[in-house]
């Protein structure tokens, strides 16, 4: 399980094709910079960028 609750995302969003297109360019983003960088990421992308899109609506 998602850690915070996907159903209070979805709330914040239009709808759920939104949400995962929005989670994923994030995740995408994430993943190039720290490519650029040349960082290892322990934490999978797609976790961060719901973990930042949890903060946003915070």
């Amino acid at each position: 399980m998602l850690n915070p609750a996907i159903g209070k995302l979805i709330n914040n969003c239009d709808n759920r094709y939104k949400l995962v297109k929005d989670i994923a360019k994030t995740a995408r983003t994430i993943s190039d910079e720290a490519e650029q960088k040349g960082e290892i990421i322990i934490e999978k992308p797609v976790s961060i960028a719901i973990n930042k899109m949890a903060e946003e609506i915070k």
